[in-house]
């Protein structure tokens, strides 16, 4: 018996997507709901499972085809399949001749998937190869334990959990004297990732001078037209102030520790501005605006939008109802929701409806940006880099952690009067926290 996969129901405004890369080839053994494929849209990523188990028999689309929901991808057959069934299925990383297969059938792979990855003689499986490039791991960094050394996908999903055991040792030693507000992820994790993509396509290109023309994918195209309309269709302006952290900084010292063991998450800055952004949203109604057409839409619901950085690019998953949220719920959204980011499992309902943004340029040390305007929203908040600077307090001059803070907003809206005055409020309640128990 056959039975179709289909393009699902696509999320709303969505008319087509992309396919991306398959995760079964033509011949495998598949079970009920396992991925098949990844289909890009220009919002998110979307996983289409098998609607029941058996073999693929028949591959209709390939990786780069634009697809329509309701389009047929491929046919799936009941059977146990040529290659022997789960137990081969399985293990195809582990196979010379399955994955000799692969690279010989596969749109997306070229000769280079038969040399050594890296520096040494180790040859991967082009699984292996993939999850090695997510990581910015090489050859030399894994030890292959399949046939003559090959190198299969659970040797470099070992070699990455190891180096992530490692990495999180470091940063919870180093997080006393780097931790600066971000998304609940390491950010920079995702920089070098990105910065390892664009490497790769001229790495892969002879040594002389050339250029390598490559798609832009559907997510990079609509940031590019969100950007570009909201700089041509708003009167975006930016002022700026600086805000001390040394309170913030005291109080979380003095408690991270104990909020971690009673809440299984870690207390960052994040979750502080979050609250800050609200209250000064309750303040300043005219920023949590909107303009629809000729009328101004008054938002009596906070909806706060964190700008988070994926390998497909940046993503903005908005916390519902921010007013509502304790610090810890705060800060496990954060967390959640940028993890999931990672993998492009954020969904589209999930990243619409914001009424504020806030963006944090400091986790890849930026000092001062003006942030561009997520429309129809009126304001962004963009955060930097905190760094120890003199200052002048009660006319002495001592050092302290300085942020340098950015509002961007929309003219046609807001007054400059009520820009800065939402700006200093923020300041004023990050420099004592305890007006924002106190709401004063």
């Amino acid at each position: 018996m056959a039975t179709e996969v289909k393009v699902p129901e696509l999320p709303e405004s969505v008319s087509e997507a992309t396919v991306g890369e398959w995760q079964k080839k033509k011949g495998d053994r598949v079970e009920r709901d396992e991925n098949l494929l990844d289909l890009e849209t220009d919002k998110v990523v979307l996983e289409v499972p098998a609607a029941a188990s058996g073999v693929l028999a028949e591959v209709k689309v390939a990786a780069g085809d634009t697809v329509q929901a309701g389009d047929v991808l491929a046919i799936l057959e009941e059977g146990e399949g040529g290659a022997g069934g789960d137990d081969e299925s399985e293990a195809e990383d582990t196979s010379s001749d399955e994955s000799e297969a692969a690279e010989s059938s596969s749109d997306d792979t070229d000769a280079g998937d038969d040399k050594p990855a890296g520096s040494d003689d180790a040859v991967a499986s082009p699984a292996a190869k993939k999850l090695m490039d997510e990581h910015d791991l090489a050859a030399r960094d894994v030890s292959g334990t399949g046939k003559d050394g090959r190198i299969t996908k659970a040797d470099v999903q070992k070699a990455v959990d190891g180096k992530s055991q490692a990495d999180s040792s470091s940063a919870e030693a180093k997080s006393d004297a780097t931790d600066v507000p971000g998304s609940g992820v390491d950010e920079r994790d995702d920089q070098a990732v990105s910065e390892k993509a664009d490497r790769q396509a001229l790495a892969d290109a002879p040594a002389e001078r050339t250029e390598q023309r490559v798609p832009m994918t559907r997510i990079r195209q609509r940031i590019a037209e969100r950007l570009l309309d909201a700089s041509q269709n708003t009167a975006m302006l930016t002022t700026f102030n600086e805000v001390d952290m040394q309170a913030v900084t005291d109080l979380r010292n003095q408690y991270k520790d104990k909020f971690e063991k009673d809440h299984e998450v870690r207390l960052g800055f994040m979750s502080f501005f979050v609250k800050a952004a609200v209250e000064s949203l309750k303040r300043f109604p005219i920023v949590n605006a909107s303009i629809d057409e000729g009328d101004v839409v008054y938002h009596g619901f906070y909806d706060v939008g964190v700008a988070v950085s994926s390998p497909r690019g940046l993503v903005v998953p908005v916390l519902r109802d921010a007013d509502q949220l304790s610090y810890a719920q705060v800060e496990s959204t954060i967390r959640d929701l940028g993890k999931r980011a990672q993998d492009g499992k954020v969904t589209m309902d999930e990243m619409t409806g914001g009424t504020f943004t806030i963006t944090n340029g400091g986790v890849f040390g930026s000092y001062l940006s003006t942030p561009i305007i997520n429309p129809p929203q009126a304001a962004i908040l963009g955060m930097h880099a905190t760094k120890d600077r003199p200052v002048v307090v009660d006319g002495e001059i001592v050092v302290r952690p300085m942020m340098m803070l950015a509002l961007s907003y929309d003219h046609r809206l807001i007054d400059g009067r009520d820009a800065v005055l939402f700006l200093r409020t923020i300041k004023e309640l990050i420099e004592d926290p305890a007006r924002l128990l106190l709401q004063v």
